[in-house]
């Protein structure tokens, strides 16, 4: 077994608490919400939760794919909660946040693989929060185009879709998912009209090169903002670390991703998905 890789300095994190995160975790909580900033043991909860933000997962806390860098919990999930897009938008409301986030899991156990229960969520949240910008990170629906039309016909001003990785390492780590078919919904989503936003990890044993050709994939897609983060192992049973990029390469992938037209690159060891997803909403007046 090759020996681990040792975690650096710059990944070391401080998890404080304040009132606000205490706050923020009560409202989750007593709404009987999901996170995926707990979910998947995100390391910016204490930062984000401490400022009064969360990303809320809808579709229940267990996914019915098994991919092999994700901490959320894997198996039959639960039938839908027909309360929770209103409890969602309470939340948000509660919060008083200008920019909302949601995410789900996986429903491939459904016939419409939790489509309507995602328009319901989007629509509740701009009925309850008609000056708060949404911004979804979706799953690919299996690439069926009608059902990712439902969703950008809820009007969120973002539809974030995340490749995860590059083309090569794509099929060793996502259990269902294909890197055509991700670009391909990236692509519908940009077609629309609608700012389309992706994110990746590194640290997976991927080349800069390799990254520098999925960022000419992403932006040939329409996809205008882009996150990347390193990957960090949640158990000895997912994927290992490869290595651990440096905070140089990082700021080296962001100013590539920029001169490549994105208008929007966050680039850092512990950005993640929604890691201050607000900043998006200065772009979107140039849609």
């Amino acid at each position: 077994m090759s020996e681990r890789v040792r975690k650096p300095e710059w990944l070391k994190i401080s998890i404080g608490a304040n009132e606000r995160y205490t706050e923020t975790k009560r409202i989750v909580e007593s709404h009987c919400l999901h996170t995926i900033c707990s979910s998947g043991r995100c390391p910016n909860m204490g930062e984000c939760w401490g400022k009064g933000t969360a990303t809320f997962m809808i579709g229940g806390d267990i996914c019915t794919r098994c991919c092999k860098f994700c901490n959320t919990q894997t198996g039959k999930p639960m039938p839908l909660d027909p309360q929770e897009p209103v409890h969602v938008a309470e939340s948000i409301a509660l919060m008083k946040l200008s920019h909302a986030v949601v995410t789900s899991v996986d429903r491939d156990d459904l016939p419409d693989l939790g489509a309507a229960h995602w328009v319901q969520t989007i629509r509740e949240i701009k009925r309850l929060n008609p000056d708060t910008t949404v911004e979804v990170l979706i799953p690919d629906f299996q690439g069926r185009k009608e059902l990712i039309d439902m969703v950008i016909e809820a009007r969120p001003e973002i539809i974030s879709h995340n490749m995860e990785t590059v083309k090569r390492i794509s099929p060793l780590v996502r259990s269902a998912a294909h890197y055509e078919t991700s670009l391909e919904v990236l692509r519908q989503i940009s077609e629309s009209g609608t700012v389309a936003k992706s994110g990746i990890m590194v640290g997976l044993g991927e080349t800069p090169d390799e990254v520098a050709a999925l960022m000419d994939d992403l932006r040939d897609a329409g996809c205008r903002i882009l996150t990347i983060g390193q990957y960090l192992q949640p158990t000895h049973k997912h994927y290992p670390v490869a290595e651990y990029v440096t905070p140089a390469q990082f700021t080296a992938y962001k100013e590539l991703g920029l001169k490549k037209g994105f208008t929007q690159v966050e680039s850092a060891p512990l950005v993640r998905s929604s890691y201050h997803a607000e900043k998006s909403t200065q772009y979107l007046q140039k849609r």
